[in-house]
């Protein structure tokens, strides 16, 4: 099963997230701060994480960095207000899988998770 988690202090942006993935077939779990989302993947196998660069209190890439030691088989995607060259590079260098610029249509994120389900089945 593809488990979909979805880490944004915009409880809009994840509940928005978390409807439109559900109403597909996924499973998802979302979280509003970087302490919820560390425990939730502590505690369950994710496959794609979205990932808010600019959150209160830790930030994405804090978050990122930790739940790599948690967890470095889940596909993350930064998601991110500006395409801050600087911080894209942090995040790739922390392990992120790609950055995605804010605002985004959901039918592109669509697109990126389908073809982030097809690297993970080619990687088994």
């Amino acid at each position: 099963m593809i488990k979909l988690l979805f880490i944004d202090d915009e409880k809009g942006i994840t509940d928005a997230l978390q409807s439109f993935f559900g109403e597909r077939g996924f499973y998802t779990r979302a979280a509003n701060n970087g302490e919820d989302a560390l425990k939730l993947v502590e505690n369950e196998k994710f496959s794609i994480a979205f990932l808010d660069v600019r959150m209160k209190g830790m930030n994405g890439l804090e978050v990122l960095e930790r739940m790599r030691k948690l967890d470095q088989d889940i596909k993350v995607l930064m998601l991110t207000v500006h395409e801050e060259k600087e911080i894209i590079e942090k995040a790739k260098s922390l392990g992120a899988d790609e950055c995605i610029t804010k605002p985004f249509r959901v039918d592109y994120l669509e697109n990126v998770v389908i073809k982030k389900i097809r690297e993970l089945v080619k990687e088994k």
